[in-house]
């Protein structure tokens, strides 16, 4: 397959995920701007961190000069799924020469969906070539979207209030979707449970680290059900 072939295949497939990333990264960049911060640092922070709901949640730690040890330890509770479906990628990039620290960087929830649903590349340049430019691609949009917002925050009144609101808006979608569509619902439940019992226990200010953290022992602790395990 071409590389010009490629870059084409690549290009249409990201286009849903364009959508997306472009509207959320404009609510990082209003959300920045509107902290006091320039569109500068909001630039590096979508270079370099390009995290969606982490970025979200970067915007009040620098706001309250959040300790280095807090934002480190909330950025692995936070971004803690990717550890699960990143070790599935690890035959895939094995393979890879030129780009593997990139597309290991570049992982996203969106990016691995479209990496893992396309069976049709299937060379290892042409594979290779591909997945670059499928995280490119979508690195990029989140980028545009984020300098976007952050510009027009500073040239445009903007209300701000309820943007912050956008990812959890998106997470919620996706449950919904993942509790329609999934044949068990442990996950999800667990999620609920753990939530509301440190909820009560460590109260609206200080339960979501708590939480995550219960979430992620939860699940990652199987059980034995008629001998096999199940997570």
């Amino acid at each position: 397959m071409k590389r010009s072939e490629i870059l084409r295949k690549a290009f249409v497939k990201s286009l849903p995920i364009m959508a997306g990333y472009v509207v959320l990264g404009m609510g990082f960049g209003i959300l920045m701007n509107d902290k006091g911060y320039s569109v500068w640092l909001t630039l590096l922070c979508s270079l370099f961190i390009f995290a969606g709901s982490m970025q979200y949640i970067t915007v009040d730690l620098l706001a309250s000069a959040a300790s280095p040890v807090y934002a480190a330890f909330m950025t692995l509770m936070v971004n803690a799924r990717h550890l699960f479906y990143g070790v599935s990628m690890v035959g895939k990039y094995r393979k890879m020469k030129h780009f593997k620290p990139y597309l290991i960087f570049g992982l996203t929830d969106e990016t691995y969906s479209l990496l893992c649903t396309d069976p049709e590349v299937t060379e290892d340049q042409a594979g290779e070539w591909y997945s670059f430019l499928v995280t490119a691609f979508n690195h990029s949009y989140w980028v545009i979207g984020s300098v976007l917002g952050g510009l027009l925050g500073s040239v445009l009144e903007f209300d701000s209030r309820g943007i912050d609101f956008s990812m959890t808006a998106l997470f919620v979608t996706v449950f919904v979707e993942q509790w329609l569509t999934s044949g068990q619902h442990r996950s999800a439940l667990t999620g609920i449970g753990a939530s509301f019992l440190c909820l009560l226990v460590f109260g609206s200010s200080r339960f979501l680290i708590p939480a995550m953290v219960l979430i992620v022992v939860i699940l990652t602790i199987p059980y034995r059900k008629g001998g096999t395990f199940h997570a």
